[in-house]
This record gives C-alpha cells, sequence and structure tokens, in this order.
C-alpha cells in the first residue's frame, strides 16, 4: 500500500479553495473533479464529522472500474485559518455495496487548505491518501493512475477555482 501525497500553491483564498475540495454532499466537487461522480452524506454525527460514500468513475481506459468509498469524515477550522478535512474508511448498515461499483477502502486520508502568509489570495494545498482500491487489479496500473490523477486533480481545482469564484 503506498502513500501518496500531493501539494501545491492554488490561486485562490483557502475559503474559495475549499469551496471546491471539500468533500461533502452538494459541493462543488463533483461538478469538476474528474475522479469523482458523487458524494453522499450517509449519516450526520455533528456538524464536523459525518459518514460519507463517494462515488468514483471508471478510470485508466476502464481498466479501473468505477468505484464507491464509506469514509467518517472529520472537517475542522483552525485558528489560523486553515481547513481540513480528515477521513478514514469505515462500514455502516445503511449502505451497502452498490451493484455495478467494486467496494474501496480508504486509509487514513485528508487535505489541508493553508493561508500563505503575506500573498491572501493564494492557498497551500497538502493532499494525501492511501487508497486499496480492491479488485483485481495489476498494482503497475494503480502506481501509473495515482501520480497522474494528482497531478490532474490540482491542475483541474486552478481553473475550478477561477470558474465558480472569478
Amino acid at each position: 500500500m503506498s502513500l501518496y501525497r500531493g501539494e501545491g500553491i492554488v490561486n485562490g483564498t483557502p475559503e474559495k479553495v475549499w469551496g471546491c475540495v471539500k468533500p461533502l454532499a452538494g459541493t462543488l466537487r463533483d461538478q469538476w473533479d474528474e475522479n469523482v461522480s458523487s458524494f453522499e452524506i450517509i449519516e450526520s454525527i455533528t456538524d464536523t464529522l459525518c459518514i460519507s460514500r463517494t462515488a468514483t468513475p471508471s478510470a485508466a481506459m476502464k481498466l479501473i472500474s468505477p468505484r464507491d468509498f464509506v469514509d467518517l469524515v472529520l472537517v475542522k477550522k483552525y485558528e489560523d485559518g486553515t481547513l481540513s478535512s480528515n477521513a478514514v474508511n469505515v462500514e455502516h448498515r445503511s449502505c451497502p455495496p452498490r451493484p455495478g461499483y467494486v467496494r474501496g477502502f480508504n486509509h487514513p486520508c485528508g487535505c489541508f487548505c493553508e493561508p500563505l502568509p503575506g500573498e491572501p489570495g493564494r492557498t497551500h494545498l497538502v493532499t494525501f491518501f492511501q487508497t486499496d482500491l480492491s479488485g483485481y487489479l495489476p498494482r503497475s496500473v494503480v502506481d501509473s493512475f495515482f501520480p497522474r490523477s494528482m497531478a490532474g486533480f490540482y491542475a483541474n481545482l486552478e481553473k475550478a477555482v477561477k470558474k465558480f469564484y472569478t
């Protein structure tokens, strides 16, 4: 299992970047992120803690079938303006695997949107994940997909912030 980490500077305030990346239902993420087809809140535990299901489309020329992931997600805002989401796989009685999807497994993962000191219109974004896609995938397919997918994520995020907030 590999730990993948992405880091970049995004043009936009942390609130705007967060508006595009937060992993919650009814947000902008599934409108621009090509690796997300839907988010669903299975259970709200508190205003910052929930269980969500994320669905992903097929990928890598359909070598990777659609997946769904069920996670416990904690959203937090820090005093310095940093916003974060942290998640880990859970099982939930009302969320069985969906027909046509392979159930994936997220080990601890998340993202941090940090203000850049002296640059109020820019955000330092750090993402990390350890995902077991499950199913019968050759390791080489997984290892080539994730780095390319993360690079595309940052490029598409930059475009999304511009599109939704200018």
